[in-house]
């Protein structure tokens, strides 16, 4: 789903009879998802006039933006204590970097903002994440290679509260879905920071590219299951990702889109806007 996307509905599938299966195949190309591929075409033969192009992304549009929530609240701090925000995801996603991102979104919003290199079984994730912290000028909480992350996010939380930071943003490491002894040292993580707050992390944020796809479904529902998630950071959403993967885990998993990134650069990065997004499918 490039942007432009409804433009090449259209040119698709102007002045002639409506294909379904080429329709179906279109949208699930397109990373919608089933169920809501299912939902369009079953709205559109219902209608008892000839289905036209404009039908097509007129029922569409419609459908993503009943999909999308309507609002997306800027992070606010807590009274007396961190919030705990926890990156998650599996590796090349672009989580270090995103960590960094959102520290520096946090900051322009004047808040006070800590790291935690919780992926510690990549020597370059710690030192990556060192060095983002020194360009922010944020602290960070560093261990030795192979530490425990659970023991360091633990460390890092006391830190954090000690000085009284507002934001901590914990990396941990990337990490096949598919790896159930992963997926439980995760888990891990989130009971070591409940001992310190029984309400962290307060958000589990799941970084997926945009460009993998219907993968990115499979990636969510794994890390639901395992810790839950409350939102979705989607990086390389550019022109090159298709992005239709948002509204599918969305719709089939209620997971909402938090923040995206759109470039290299520090300031590509920002809140996920729904009336945006829509606009750019144009």
């Amino acid at each position: 789903m490039a942007i432009g996307f409804f433009k090449n509905l259209i040119q698709r599938f102007s002045g002639k009879e409506i294909d379904w299966e080429e329709l179906e195949e279109t949208l699930i190309q397109s990373d919608l998802g089933v169920p809501a591929t299912l939902q369009i075409i079953g709205e559109l033969q219902q209608r008892k006039d000839r289905t036209t192009a404009h039908d097509i992304v007129q029922v569409t549009r419609s459908q993503i933006e009943q999909t999308l929530p309507m609002a997306n609240p800027r992070l606010r701090p807590l009274p007396n204590r961190p919030k705990v925000i926890l990156m998650v995801g599996v590796n090349g996603t672009g989580k270090t970097t995103s960590t960094a991102k959102l520290a520096n979104l946090l900051k322009q919003d004047r808040h006070s903002v800590m790291l935690a290199a919780a992926d510690t079984f990549r020597a370059a994730a710690i030192e990556q994440l060192q060095i983002w912290a020194d360009r922010l000028q944020v602290p960070v909480v560093t261990s030795e290679y192979n530490a425990d992350p659970a023991a360091l996010c633990y460390d890092a939380y006391a830190a954090a509260n000690k000085r009284n930071i507002e934001f901590l943003i914990c990396d941990t490491a990337g990490r096949l879905h598919t790896k159930h002894n992963l997926m439980q040292e995760l888990g891990k993580v989130v009971r070591t920071l409940q001992k310190q707050d029984e309400q962290a992390p307060h958000e589990c944020l799941l970084v997926v590219d945009a460009t993998t796809g219907s993968n990115a479904l499979v990636q969510a529902r794994e890390f639901k299951q395992a810790i839950g998630l409350t939102g979705l950071v989607v990086t390389k959403l550019d022109g090159s990702g298709k992005g239709g993967i948002v509204i599918a885990i969305q719709n089939e998993l209620g997971i909402p889109p938090r923040f995206i990134g759109t470039g290299e650069k520090l300031a590509d990065f920002q809140y996920f806007n729904k009336d945006e997004f829509v606009s750019k499918l144009l």
